[in-house]
């Protein structure tokens, strides 16, 4: 049993990834700027390290060191390029690649000390397509694939292997409010028709591959971008 930390753990993705380390025997931490409620979850602003260190210190007196993590907040904007200002845009890298940086660094010295670490970035698989009005998103998620490769590369010595899951068009309410708004570029129906599985991603899926990252036995896999996507980018 190990002590995990997944942050954006309240709902989505996030919460099934918390779930299903919780149900492979670990004790799972939650950070999330909108908490449930449930237990072991902490209001925490990923762009805030004061909030993290902060949370970490609880964590350890309560569950001990951390030695998985499991970064899964995000912020979306759809906007076309010419008219996001530059807070906005410093706003959204903040958050998706800004909060990685804090985390990692916050949780390191655990993970050094133990000689065992798994990190996990759930990135996206814009990343690899490109998506329009997506620009400040798909920038800084493609920057978190960077980082993941430099970081196994540094890390690896430690004992700490870092990966990243880019998910693709996964059924989350985030999805559902897109579709709402006309965002998707057609119906969610019209994307599975274009999707070789021929049916959308679910949370659990990306949990999944959380899983097996973060399990003993994934420990000779570093530096990958492993893409659970249906098939729509290979």
């Amino acid at each position: 049993m190990r002590t995990a930390v997944v942050t954006g753990g309240s709902s989505g993705i996030g919460r099934a990834i918390a779930e299903r380390l919780r149900k492979d025997g670990h004790r799972v931490a939650v950070f999330d700027l909108n908490p449930s409620g449930a237990e072991l979850e902490y209001k925490v602003d990923v762009t805030d390290r004061a909030q993290i260190d902060a949370a970490l210190s609880e964590i350890h007196d309560e569950l001990g060191p951390v030695t998985i993590l499991v970064n899964g907040a995000g912020l979306e904007l759809y906007r076309r390029f010419a008219n996001i200002d530059y807070a906005t845009w410093q706003r959204v890298i903040d958050v998706n690649l800004g909060g990685v940086v804090h985390c990692v660094q916050a949780v390191l010295p655990d993970m050094i000390e133990a000689g065992w670490g798994r990190i996990v970035n759930i990135s996206s698989s814009s990343a690899h397509s490109g998506q329009p009005f997506m620009s400040a998103y798909v920038s800084a998620k493609s920057a978190v694939n960077g980082l993941t490769k430099s970081l196994a590369l540094e890390y690896g010595p430690s004992g700490i292997t870092v990966n990243a899951v880019p998910p693709g068009f996964v059924d989350t309410p985030m999805l559902r409010r897109s579709e709402e708004k006309g965002l998707l570029g057609g119906t969610i129906e019209d994307h599975i028709q274009r999707t070789p599985v021929r049916r959308v991603g679910r949370p659990e899926d990306i949990a999944a591959a959380c899983s097996f990252l973060t399990s003993e036995e994934a420990g000779y896999i570093t530096g990958q971008i492993l893409g659970v996507n249906g098939g729509r980018n290979t």
